[in-house]
């Protein structure tokens, strides 16, 4: 599935106005001084907090200290450091010089590291050797307001897409607030009571990490995780009476698999988001029974920021699998190979337009979406749509496996395995075969709990919910499915890790 930017999902920068980021979080420290705007928390449960005149304060020492790097309006800045306030207060300290913060993965290896530095080819880096430097030297600088610039593009994302290969994602929105950057995803569907609460339970350089400094920006507080950890999730929305976060399902599932799961305080929050990935119906009804559905949202989107799709837990139920319809403004259209509009129902690309898209630019070299004439534009994503609108997704065509000459998308497998209550965790991908072109083959995480389970087993389950050719013809066992920070797992290279 395409990740999306399903924390934010609004015009970003739109001609015609808006209050330079930088301008806005200065208006904020006059209105809201001595309120609390960031708190991070560390992995042992210790936190840091920020008012917000605390924080546009050392925002303006950041930027001061990025401008002696050598970073200006316009200039890339890497931030390849982990949730922290140091990442909030450079992304913040870029906006304040005009520059453009591209958070990037900390903890890659050297060489894959060097490969996305190099397609980025920022001005400034800001990384685990350099940033306590950049911190003491941030300290020593005025916290006096800058002079008002504007960022010419809000960020960048680094993605690797489904070729492996780095690519960054440049939102070419200028960096210009205004009121409906943070309007609350929640309020479509009702009113949400504001300042919000909010919970970064991933990794910051994520779309659905990085998405909420607009809410920030807006004057809701952000309580950021350093590192996603289930418990640690349950404490913090008890502890800062929480209101609403975001998540992908592994996140999701991870929380609802806890022991003490039924005898935690749920009662601050207002609404959750998932997106990232289709939601399993067995986890999405345990979280129907935790919450409500009508306080669960399910979007789909893509950092490309094409458009956007939504629907509520209660929407669901009369449109089961669905992602929703359009969202502010998303049209979709459904085309098949030749670029013409099938019927509902009729599998095809997801191809959308959306009002709140302000473009994007890839680096790296990657060659830009498909697009229509008119102005659609598809991110490779294959679904269909319902006689009242509702989309639903299958998978990604550079996902979906050729077996004995039928088409399988390992998105839909892998939701049917999942359902299995001995599987914590399911990869499906396809590996080369002689009789076959290529198999079906399912990387499993067993749960902690229960007998293990045999490959025998798991092909049993699979072939009571899947037609036959869809079932994996080989099950392999791991301890733990190799996913990032934030819950992505490398298609590419687990099939060459396993030969192809």
């Amino acid at each position: 599935m395409s990740a999306g930017p399903i924390a934010a999902g609004v015009p970003l920068g739109q001609a015609g106005g808006g209050i330079p980021f930088g301008a806005r979080l200065t208006d904020l420290a006059a209105e809201r001084r001595d309120e609390l705007a960031v708190v991070t928390v560390a992995r042992d449960g210790t936190a840091r907090a920020l008012t917000f005149s605390e924080l546009d304060t050392r925002a303006n020492q950041w930027g001061r200290a990025l401008a002696e790097a050598g970073a200006q309006t316009g200039s890339l800045v890497a931030l390849a450091i982990p949730n922290s306030q140091h990442l909030v207060l450079a992304a913040l300290g870029c906006w304040k010089i005009g520059a453009v913060p591209i958070p990037m993965h900390w903890d890659l290896p050297d060489w894959e590291r060097s490969r996305v530095l190099e397609v980025i080819n920022p001005v400034v880096t800001v990384d685990e050797h350099h940033v306590q430097t950049f911190a003491a030297h941030a300290a020593r600088q005025s916290g006096a307001p800058l002079p008002v610039a504007v960022s010419p593009m809000v960020n960048g994302i680094c993605s690797s897409g489904s070729t492996g290969l780095p690519k960054v994602i440049l939102n070419l929105a200028q960096a210009l607030w205004t009121p409906e950057h943070s309007v609350p995803f929640m309020a479509a569907w009702s009113p949400v009571p504001q300042p919000q609460t909010i919970l970064v339970p991933g990794p910051m350089y994520h779309t659905n990490g990085f998405a909420p400094l607009n809410n920030l920006l807006g004057g809701d507080r952000l309580v950021i995780l350093e590192k996603f950890d289930a418990a640690m999730v349950l404490d913090a929305i008890e502890r800062y009476r929480i209101t609403n976060f975001t998540a992908t399902p592994t996140m999701l599932a991870r929380i609802a698999a806890l022991p003490d799961i039924g005898r935690r305080d749920f009662s601050s929050v207002v609404w959750i988001l998932q997106g990232a990935a289709v939601m399993p119906p067995a986890l999405l009804h345990t979280w129907f029974d935790l919450l409500s559905p009508e306080q669960i949202l399910m979007a789909y989107g893509m950092t490309e920021n094409l458009g956007l799709t939504a629907l509520r837990g209660d929407e669901w139920l009369t449109h089961p699998g669905s992602v929703g319809r359009g969202f502010r403004g998303t049209e979709i259209r459904i085309l098949d190979a030749h670029g013409n509009p099938v019927g509902p129902g009729e599998l095809g690309d997801i191809y959308l337009r959306a009002p709140m898209s302000s473009g994007y630019r890839y680096l790296g070299g990657a060659p830009p979406l498909p697009s229509t004439a008119d102005g659609f534009r598809s991110a490779g994503d294959i679904g269909h749509l319902d006689d009242e609108g509702y989309l639903y997704l299958v998978d990604r065509r550079a996902d979906m496996i050729v077996t004995g000459g039928a088409n399988v998308y390992p998105a839909e497998v892998e939701c049917a395995l999942a359902e299995h209550p001995g599987i914590a965790d399911v990869v499906v991908i396809g590996l080369a075969d002689p009789q076959w072109g290529r198999r079906v083959h399912a990387v499993v995480q067993r749960a902690e709990s229960g007998p293990p389970l045999t490959e025998q087993q798991v092909i049993r389950y699979a072939k009571s919910r899947l037609a036959g050719y869809k079932v994996p013809k080989t099950v392999e066992f791991v301890d733990q499915i190799p996913r990032t920070a934030a819950t992505k797992v490398n298609r590419s290279a687990m099939i060459a890790a396993r030969g192809g």
